[in-house]
């Protein structure tokens, strides 16, 4: 399968790429960054790195800096980090970025790649929603989009009834989600259910000295995140998720609905099925076991 993700590392997002550049199913074409766990531009900055370690030479297409309507944009950086990666914050500029703007580089990629090239977009969608506005068949020319977002069965993790992806910029997400194509939504309601705990982490790197190692080391950041707010011992693997539901749909339970953004409001960010709108699929259940393993079988083989 043919992939580009869209991203904002982000510890999770690491993961999700190494996943991606070690399966043997995937043929992970580029990245294009968006802001959301970082400002955009340590999000380019920190996908060039992880691509040098993962030793892939790779595009990175830095796109959008602020959500819609927004002048200023402030990371959550409780959760990631000052600079994306947890306690490891000198993060070298590794390389450069491609010429091409991110809904530049997705629109050109699709058009090439019509029918055959996936997009996994595990960041807030407005790269996504500018490569529409771009191209109104954007979307028609994929295979598939990807979404880790959303929160449509269950509460959300940013307020109440929002996951933090979509809250970030629901006016992009209600123009995605509006949109006619192939769309997974792959949100809270599953990505909760895959539980990654220190010892795994632990296992990863004695088996992956490099990347797991990395891994291991900028995970400690997010436990202890999810250890002092949630009160769990391990982090869920939301966009890994994303990216194994691309190749592995079978490990999910999925329902064929609408689903509205509300784009304004106390619920601002919220995911609703609707009856109306274009139909998408959204991930009501998942083989949780079967990601987590897969997940490490797939990047343990790295080096």
């Amino acid at each position: 399968m043919k992939l580009i993700i869209d991203t904002d590392p982000g510890i999770d997002d690491a993961m999700a790429i190494a996943y991606a550049h070690a399966a043997p199913d995937i043929d992970l074409l580029g990245l294009t960054t968006v802001f959301g766990n970082t400002h955009v531009a340590q999000s380019s900055r920190n996908a060039r790195y992880l691509l040098n370690l993962l030793w892939a030479e790779l595009p990175v297409a830095t796109g959008a800096a602020l959500p819609y309507g927004a002048g200023t944009y402030q990371p959550s950086a409780y959760v990631h980090g000052d600079e994306g990666f947890g306690h490891f914050t000198d993060v070298p500029q590794i390389g450069v970025d491609h010429h091409l703007s991110a809904a530049e580089y997705l629109v050109e990629m699709a058009r090439a790649h019509r029918g055959a090239l996936s997009v996994c977009a595990i960041g807030p969608l407005t790269n996504i929603a500018d490569a529409i506005r771009l191209d109104p068949a954007f979307l028609g020319n994929l295979a598939q989009l990807v979404i880790m977002g959303g929160a449509v069965f269950c509460p959300g993790n940013i307020t109440a009834h929002a996951e933090a992806n979509i809250y970030h910029d629901a006016q992009a997400a209600a123009e995605v989600l509006g949109a006619e194509g192939n769309v997974v939504l792959v949100g809270l309601d599953v990505t909760l259910q895959t539980l990654y705990r220190a010892q795994d982490f632990e296992e990863l790197a004695r088996a992956s000295k490099t990347t797991g190692g990395f891994l291991q080391e900028i995970s400690r950041f997010y436990l202890e995140f999810y250890q002092s707010v949630a009160g769990e011992d391990g982090c869920g693997l939301h966009d890994s998720t994303a990216v194994i539901a691309c190749t592995h749909p079978h490990l999910f339970e999925m329902v064929e609905t609408g689903v509205q953004v509300d784009v304004a409001g106390e619920a601002v960010g919220a995911t609703r099925a609707v009856e109306s709108g274009p139909k998408i699929r959204v991930c009501r259940d998942i083989d949780g076991d079967a990601v987590v393993d897969l997940f490490t079988r797939q990047v343990a083989s790295l080096p």
